[in-house]
C-alpha cells in the first residue's frame, strides 16, 4: 500500500490543523499516513529556525491565517495563552505509545492536540497533563513513567535527528517518497504527488 509520512509535534497549531485532514488525505489518495513524532524544539535548534510567534507581527498574522483554515476545515481552534508549550514530555509519550501500545497511539495524539489547541490547557504543567491524560482514558502515571524510559528517550532523539537529516526544518512536514512538503497549507501539493 502507498504511504506518506506525517512528521509532527503537538506544540504546532499548523500541525494540529494538518492532523485534522489526515483521514481526508488518505481517503482522497488511497495512501496511508505514517505518523512520525519528532521534537520541534530540537529541529529548530539544529536548523536555526524559529517559531513564527517569535516575530510579533508574523505571529499575529499566522494565527489569523490558522483561524481561516480552521473555519475552512470545520474544526475548532483556540489560541493557547500558554504557548509556546514545551512538548518534550508529550512527544516522548507519543513515541512510547507507538512502541508499546500502537493501537492507542491515535487516541493519545487526538487527546494531546485537543488539550493544546481546542481546550487551550497549560500543558507545560505536569498536573494538567496528568488530568488531560486521565480524562482521555489513559493511566497518567504509567505514561509519565513510559516517557522516562531510556529507549523511548533515545527513539525520540533518533527520530528528530532523522528528520533534520532529511531536510525537515518545521512542522508539519510531509513526505511522499522523497518529495517533501512543509506546512499544512501544502496539502493539495501532497495529494497531487500521491495521486
Amino acid at each position: 500500500m502507498k504511504t506518506f509520512e506525517f512528521w509532527f509535534d503537538f506544540g504546532s497549531p499548523a500541525t494540529y490543523l494538518a492532523s485534522t485532514q489526515i483521514a481526508g488525505i488518505e481517503s482522497a489518495t488511497g495512501a496511508r499516513a505514517v505518523w512520525r513524532p519528532m521534537l520541534l524544539g530540537g529541529v529548530f535548534q539544529a536548523t536555526g529556525n524559529h517559531s513564527p510567534a517569535t516575530i510579533p507581527a508574523k505571529g499575529r498574522y499566522t494565527f489569523v491565517d490558522f483561524d481561516r483554515f480552521a473555519r475552512r476545515y470545520g474544526v475548532p481552534l483556540r489560541y493557547n495563552p500558554h504557548f509556546p508549550i514545551n512538548t518534550l514530555l508529550l512527544m516522548r509519550g507519543a513515541v512510547g505509545m507507538q512502541l508499546r501500545d500502537p493501537g492507542r497511539f491515535p487516541d493519545y495524539c487526538a487527546a494531546m492536540f485537543r488539550a493544546i489547541w481546542v481546550d487551550a490547557l497549560d500543558m507545560n504543567d505536569p498536573a494538567v497533563v496528568g488530568r488531560a491524560l486521565h480524562q482521555a482514558g489513559f493511566d497518567a502515571q504509567a505514561l509519565l513513567a513510559l516517557s522516562q524510559e531510556p529507549d523511548v528517550k533515545a527513539a525520540l532523539k533518533a527520530a528528530t535527528d532523522e528528520a533534520v537529516a532529511r531536510g525537515v526544518f518545521g512542522a508539519p512536514t510531509f513526505f511522499a517518497g522523497d518529495q517533501m512538503f512543509w506546512g499544512q497549507d501544502r496539502i493539495d501539493f501532497l495529494k497531487e504527488a500521491l495521486q
